[in-house]
């Protein structure tokens, strides 16, 4: 990864992080979506749902450059897919678009499912849409595809992949210290 480390998001990162989610989202979901999803995303809504989930109890991890401004985020949390209620899951994982191909989104990665493992998770889920090629990263990142949904999102129907990760108890050597994430880091994944 060039310059940069990953850490827990902080209230101030909001704006920043709501900034990147919506080019991220612009960028991965053009023709996925419907274009009024992501041409009335809004900066001021984004900032808030952000400022509230940093404060909330899941997990919120943001990649930073050398000058510690965020360029990508990863949310996390117990998973809300009843059939697999005793896994975790990565809710969200986006990485500027001039800022991907860097290494910030496997160090991302890497590091929520290193702390749903220090949270007692034995794997980790992601839903990904189908038509995302993001989820070619998710294959070369050792996700193995075991779902698949129709989802009904803003009056169209979307599927959806599952990617899921086994995961290993913590050891000395987890993501999270490889990346800086200060140790007792409170991930509350």
């Amino acid at each position: 990864m060039s310059t940069g480390a990953i850490r827990i998001a902080r209230h101030g990162d909001a704006a920043q992080i709501a900034a990147l989610y919506i080019d991220a989202w612009r960028t991965a979901y053009a023709g996925l979506v419907p274009d009024r999803v992501l041409v009335g995303m809004s900066q001021t809504a984004q900032q808030f749902s952000w400022a509230r989930q940093i404060g909330g109890a899941d997990t919120v991890l943001v990649a930073v450059d050398g000058r510690g401004r965020p360029v990508g985020v990863a949310s996390g949390g117990d998973c809300r897919d009843r059939r697999y209620r005793d896994a975790g899951e990565v809710y969200t994982l986006y990485v500027s678009p001039a800022r991907q191909g860097q290494g910030h989104g496997r160090a991302l990665l890497e590091v929520i499912l290193s702390a749903h493992s220090e949270s007692g998770h034995a794997s980790a889920l992601l839903w990904v849409l189908a038509g995302n090629p993001a989820r070619f990263f998710y294959e070369a990142m050792g996700g193995v595809r075991v779902a698949e949904r129709n989802e009904a999102l803003w009056g169209a129907v979307l599927p959806e992949i599952a990617y899921q990760w086994t995961l290993s108890p913590p050891s000395r050597d987890t993501a999270a210290r490889r990346y800086s994430l200060p140790p007792n880091h409170d991930a509350g994944v």
